[in-house]
């Protein structure tokens, strides 16, 4: 979904774009009340009932209900109270119609969650204004809403990857840090990076460099986990998360995906690029201090892998009894 706009906030009022909810079981005021709106240029629906309310809002999904406070069998109170109890329509804005002028029904009314009322005999230019004001107050909101939702999203995603970025993914990995520490389970870290970027960039151009890094996290994100977490940690390096995933598992991880990068064919204006990756992995340990220790043994993984030759995986764990951990392919 695109993200709105100052100009969509600010834009001018189109009621043809707002559908409401009119319930009454008097039908010659639904008539009276529908004719008003439909003057005014809005979508209108009707109900006769509280239940007959409900399945109207369910199939129509109204912008806004204007419902009589006194109906039979089920009041508008009932009503009312039945959206706001559900989080798919509390959001719904409702105005009462109502001939009574007792406090406390009016108190009720807000109470549960009502915007606005209105006493009968009304004005159209009354009801028109209370409409208007409320639909504009919603629709603003909704859109403040999709901005605020936009900008977070923002906060958390790559820009030029659309994967996590290094902020939002080195939380996610002290969350699962914790989780560990608490549960005793264990998670394992990759670190992938590919192999002389820098001559890619130097040859063909960032642009090109641009489109290879978004070529591989497309191709890496497909043969992941749903709850394995993936970002890029910075330039050419990224980072992968696999909860509830020993060592023994990652590394079968990590030669999948060193396979599926030396597979990817990325088109240029003269020749394929082709491509390696190095990994480094890494596992939870008791003995962490914190997560901060398993990306540092996950780097030393991959500057093996490096030293190696590269385009290969290197897993950093304690063999033969040994305190030191060691490297090994």
């Amino acid at each position: 979904m695109q993200s709105p706009d100052l100009e969509s906030l600010t834009s001018s009022f189109q009621p043809q774009n707002f559908l409401v909810l009119v319930v009454d079981d008097l039908r010659q005021n639904l008539k009276i009340v529908g004719t008003m709106l439909d003057e005014a240029g809005y979508g209108t629906t009707f109900s006769t009932s509280g239940p007959q309310a409900l399945e109207r809002v369910q199939a129509a999904r109204p912008d806004l209900i204007v419902l009589d406070l006194m109906m039979p069998d089920m009041s508008g109170l009932d009503v009312c109270r039945t959206l706001k109890a559900n989080p798919e329509f509390r959001e719904i804005p409702i105005i009462f119609l109502t001939a009574s002028h007792r406090q406390d029904h009016l108190l009720k009314a807000f109470e549960l969650g009502a915007v606005d009322y209105v006493t009968k005999p009304f004005s159209s230019a009354e009801l028109l204004a209370r409409v208007r004001t409320h639909l504009e107050l919603k629709h603003t909101r909704d859109q403040l809403q999709l901005v605020l939702s936009e900008v977070q999203r923002m906060a958390t995603i790559d820009s030029l990857t659309g994967v996590l970025n290094r902020r939002c993914l080195f939380d996610l990995a002290k969350r699962e840090f914790e989780r560990s520490q608490r549960y005793g389970s264990v998670f394992t870290l990759l670190m992938l990076d590919v192999d002389h970027f820098k001559r890619i960039n130097d040859t063909y151009g960032h642009m090109v460099g641009d489109e290879v890094l978004k070529s591989l996290t497309q191709a890496i994100q497909r043969s992941l986990r749903q709850v394995d977490q993936f970002g890029r940690y910075g330039g050419e390096e990224f980072v992968i998360v696999l909860p509830e995933s020993p060592l023994n598992i990652a590394r079968q991880v990590g030669d999948r995906l060193r396979t599926i990068s030396s597979q990817l064919s990325i088109p240029t204006k003269t020749d394929p690029i082709s491509l390696t990756v190095s990994i480094g992995i890494a596992a939870y340990n008791p003995q962490d201090k914190a997560v901060e220790d398993i990306f540092e043994r996950a780097d030393r993984a991959l500057y093996q892998a490096k030293a190696k030759g590269r385009d290969r995986c290197c897993v950093w764990e304690e063999v033969d009894g040994s305190t030191a951990p060691v490297a090994t392919t």
